[in-house]
């Protein structure tokens, strides 16, 4: 008998959750999934990611409308890391991602990305700061 648990994850960008995955090396594959359906025109489609698993019960991260939770049967867990474990990594290298995106946004540039002994992750960002010489 299967029993799935629903593993609160706070990833809440499919973007940067699946970049997280690919710099891990975590093959996944997206599924659409249609909700609400209004009538016969319209209708919301959410993305949810799945990570297959040899022995077919496959791990996923479902939006829960807030979240991508991670979805899977504890009895049946195949992954080379514990679920704690396995959380853990993605998050860390998920924040990472999320770092670096958004202060692209606003003008700023890696130029050092360092995991270090104690498993944390350090990152170094930079930005020029162009002053523009006007004359009065």
């Amino acid at each position: 008998m299967s029993h799935f648990t629903n593993i609160e994850t706070h990833f809440q960008n499919l973007f940067y959750l699946e970049k997280a995955l690919n710099k891990l090396d975590i093959a996944h594959t997206r599924q659409k999934k249609i909700t609400n359906v209004h009538n016969s025109k319209s209708h919301d489609i959410d993305i949810n990611l799945k990570i297959s698993q040899q022995n077919g019960y496959d791990v996923e991260f479902c939006w829960n409308g807030q979240e991508y939770e991670l979805v899977t049967d504890t009895s049946f867990w195949e992954q080379r890391d514990s679920i704690t474990g396995f959380v853990n990594n993605i998050a860390k290298q998920y924040a990472g991602e999320v770092i670096i995106g958004e202060s692209q946004k606003i003008g700023f540039q890696p130029i050092k990305y360092q995991q270090n002994e104690d498993g944390s992750n350090t990152v170094t960002l930079q930005r020029w700061n162009e002053k523009k010489e006007t004359s009065l």
